[in-house]
């Protein structure tokens, strides 16, 4: 894992000077404190910072083949690596390192930019092809690394965060009123739009080839799932055999690197599994969990349950409200777009103690509530498709009362207020968003709080329609479990799963995250599967925990899913809260900034603030994400101008 940045003129000119790329790298020393290095010739720029892992001694960058020709500057993981290396060395190739990086080399130059395909990882690269003057980037099929780029004058500027690119001549900092509207709708902005304008997010699955003075971005790899009534995998138990074998082969080769391995462990059933699957391959494992005050929050029974069972040497870290408020403000320096919950802030505090005990690697669960549905929105939108067929029924939305257990104040909520909320888009079922209509509607109240400048700009911009021009034409076609999951994957999960709550926070203190659940292979098997093999009933994760579950203790198999949460508004609004709180959510410094409006605002914060009044989810999500966009404000455009 590593940080990257570097410049290619698409045709030829005067290139920016060697000081240029090396701020831009420097800017994300965090990301490689290892090593740096740096490529300059007359048409291209590449730049490295790295986080050694796999060949200490040899695998520094930016590399070239031993002819100078080809050269890369690479960030993440090829986890085929050896097979791959195999492979080439087969083909005649003579590899000088024993890194992944040099894979990368050899590959293009077999195979040219299809080499892609060929790779099992994480990752984001820039080829630079000399002989051809072609530069090559491309991004990992989930999302999990993240790529930008823009063209300004005639060049074509990439780098592994947005802070980069903000140091080459000429590029500007300034938040796109879309984006925020995206945002405040999706959690993050659809790629390839980011937070700010004229900069652009290469999406996952997607590489990008500039040649002959043109830039041509093109997919390399889609989501696809079956058509509805068509069964790729019919028999359950050939199923349970295909998830355990791809997984435990997914966790294996993850465990490669030539330094320690450790894990998050949650307390949940997908953390638990890859850490049992880990030690097989492993022995015992370091593990690393967070732990809270509030109990609604707070997971460490489970965690304490799973350490004894598989034996690990665990660290847990307390996380308390005030530490939330005291990191927030660097946080947002590193997400780089606005949050609607204050969860990334715990997990940046986790991935400094895990650096803190010379950690550099950890295995972790994300991706199995997308690929198996374990979400309970997929189990909201089934029972709202069962509500839907008869909207005047009293008893069909009380099947609404066995979801989200581990919300309290939504469980204690009346019935008319249940059924008011999941109401919502009822009459659309033929929507393609139909999933998802409640929670797209409960995070667009925050544009109650848009100021009047930001509503014009706007101007009538419907992020929903937005979203709809994008599926596939195959969508409609499919089972609405998959229309769901499909959305939770595409959009949730590489905008704020693996950005901001992921890979940013993870690499603000050099820690690489690994997701054996996002293989490739196992998305692939995983959209192939039945829905009633993934959802069976209001059973999330069936053919998972049938077959996986045995590894487990069973309290842990048969928890409910919760998804984890940290403390929102309330870590912000004590006694003694960092004086950037009141300095940003002024009415004088709101009304500076201009996106929301100073006494909306001014009232949320009284509420929050009020200990007797209930704080509702939607309240929390709108005082987190005004404060993050605040803060992103200060940090860029007030920074950089």
């Amino acid at each position: 894992m590593c940080g990257i940045a570097g410049f290619f003129a698409l045709t030829p000119r005067p290139l920016a000077p060697r000081g240029v790329l090396e701020r831009m790298v420097e800017a994300v020393r965090h990301r490689g404190p290892d090593d740096a290095g740096i490529y300059l010739d007359s048409r291209a720029g590449l730049g490295h910072r790295r986080l050694s892992i796999i060949d200490l001694a040899g695998g520094k960058q930016p590399l070239s083949t031993a002819d100078g020709e080809l050269w890369v500057t690479f960030n993440g993981e090829i986890f085929n690596y050896v097979e791959l290396s195999a492979e080439l060395t087969g083909r005649g190739r003579v590899f000088r390192t024993r890194s992944d990086t040099e894979t990368i080399l050899h590959a293009y130059a077999e195979y040219g930019p299809d080499c892609v395909q060929k790779f099992n990882g994480d990752f984001a690269y820039a080829i630079w092809d000399r002989a051809r003057r072609r530069l090559v980037i491309a991004r990992d099929r989930m999302g999990v690394r993240p790529l930008y780029y823009t063209v300004h004058e005639g060049v074509l500027v990439f780098a592994s965060e947005l802070k980069s690119l903000f140091h080459y001549p000429g590029l500007l900092a300034e938040l796109d009123p879309l984006a925020l509207d995206q945002c405040f709708t999706f959690w993050s902005p659809l790629a390839p739009r980011t937070a700010f304008k004229d900069v652009h997010e290469l999406p996952p699955g997607q590489q990008l080839i500039a040649e002959n003075g043109a830039v041509k971005v093109q997919p390399y790899w889609k989501l696809r799932f079956p058509a509805r009534g068509e069964r790729p995998i019919a028999n359950e138990a050939e199923a349970g055999e295909r998830i355990e074998a791809l997984l435990a082969d997914a966790t294996r080769i993850r465990m490669r690197a030539d330094v320690p391995v450790g894990a998050y462990l949650s307390g949940g059933f997908d953390s638990s599994v890859t850490t049992a699957l880990a030690q097989q391959h492993h022995g015992a494992l370091r593990t690393f969990s967070l732990e809270f005050e509030s109990p609604e929050l707070d997971e460490s029974p489970y965690q304490q349950t799973l350490v004894k069972a598989l034996g690990t040497d665990h660290s847990a870290l307390r996380c308390k409200g005030a530490d939330i408020a005291a990191s927030f403000e660097q946080v947002i320096r590193h997400t780089e777009r606005p949050v609607l919950r204050a969860a990334p802030a715990a997990l940046y505090l986790l991935s400094r103690q895990v650096r803190d005990h010379g950690f550099k690697v950890v295995l972790t669960g994300e991706g199995a509530d997308e690929v198996f549905g374990g979400y309970d929105i997929f189990k909201e939108a089934l029972v709202r498709r069962f509500w839907a067929r008869r909207p005047d029924s009293k008893w069909r939305p009380l099947l609404l009362r066995r979801l989200y257990p581990y919300l309290g104040g939504l469980q204690s909520q009346p019935a008319k207020y249940l059924e008011a909320f999941f109401r919502q888009g009822l009459d659309a079922a033929d929507d393609p968003l139909f999933s998802h209509l409640p929670r797209f509607a409960l995070t667009r109240r925050i544009s109650q709080f848009y100021s009047g400048d930001l509503r014009r700009t706007i101007n009538g911009y419907d992020p929903l329609e937005d979203l709809r021009s994008t599926l596939p034409p195959q969508f409609a076609s499919w089972h609405p479990l998959s229309r769901a999951q499909y959305l939770e994957t595409g959009c949730l999960l590489p905008g704020y799963i693996l950005s901001s709550q992921g890979d940013r926070v993870a690499m603000a203190h050099a820690v690489e995250g690994r997701f054996p659940f996002l293989d490739h292979r196992v998305v692939e098997l995983g959209a192939a599967l039945p829905p009633a093999m993934k959802l069976r009933g209001l059973r999330e994760k069936y053919v998972l925990r049938r077959q996986l579950g045995r590894h487990l203790p069973r309290s842990i198999v048969e928890r409910s899913k919760q998804p984890y949460r940290a403390p929102d508004s309330e870590s912000f609004l004590h006694p003694g809260a960092p004086e950037y709180v009141e300095a940003l959510l002024a009415p004088a410094a709101i009304a500076r900034a201009g996106y929301f409006e100073p006494r909306a605002v001014r009232r949320l914060v009284q509420k929050c603030r009020n200990p007797l009044g209930p704080v509702s989810a939607g309240d929390n999500m709108a005082f987190i994400g005004i404060l993050s966009t605040q803060l992103l404000h200060s940090s860029f455009v007030q920074a950089l101008m």
